[in-house]
């Protein structure tokens, strides 16, 4: 983990390097850690003066996933919400190249993702894979998710890398309820 963490912007507001850092003594090493694990606890009251006092909103780990994407992920809306008020970016995307609105719809989160949605999140945003939000929605039968997504303007015709749209992506997993929605999307006159 040493080196490893990293800003997500300077003072000035502009992305950070993602050049590594120096290493980290080991105190700060555990500090570092402990606010990972607040935000992962959805410990919003403990992170919010940190925050006050200057702590990056987009500071990521070792695997690249930012404070905001753990909230997201873990479904703790007002942890994420406070780092969306210090500046916190939608788009941060992990070293897979997953952001916080495709994790929130994986998990099914419909609180999360409508929290994304209001705080500007890119509905056409794709991963590294082509994937969408709506075809990770899709894929996992997270129908209310999906719904949102698609009232949100999401496009279902869109493919992936591979090819697949989200009607393919929810036939290919079982997902019948996603499936036959986005068969009656896609059947609607446009």
């Amino acid at each position: 983990m040493q080196g490893d963490l990293q800003g997500g912007s300077d003072a000035a507001g502009s992305p950070a390097s993602t050049a590594r850092l120096p290493p980290l003594d080991e105190e700060t090493l555990a500090r570092v850690r402990q606010v990972f694990a607040m935000v992962r606890a959805g410990d919003a009251d403990r992170l919010r003066p940190l925050l006050e006092h200057g702590l990056p909103p987009n500071l990521r780990n070792e695997q690249g996933d930012s404070l905001l994407m753990l909230a997201c992920y873990h479904g703790h809306v007002e942890t994420a919400a406070l780092l969306l008020d210090h500046g916190a970016d939608t788009e941060l995307r992990n070293d897979r190249g997953q952001a916080p609105l495709g994790g929130a719809a994986f998990k099914g989160d419909a609180a999360v993702v409508r929290l994304l949605l209001d705080r500007g999140a890119d509905i056409a945003g794709a991963g590294t894979d082509g994937r969408t939000a709506l075809m990770l929605a899709a894929m996992f039968n997270r129908l209310a998710v999906m719904e949102m997504l698609l009232a949100a303007g999401a496009d279902p015709r869109a493919r992936d890398a591979s090819g697949m749209s989200a009607l393919d992506a929810a036939l290919s997993m079982g997902a019948a309820d996603t499936a036959r929605r986005l068969a009656a999307v896609l059947a609607a006159p446009q």
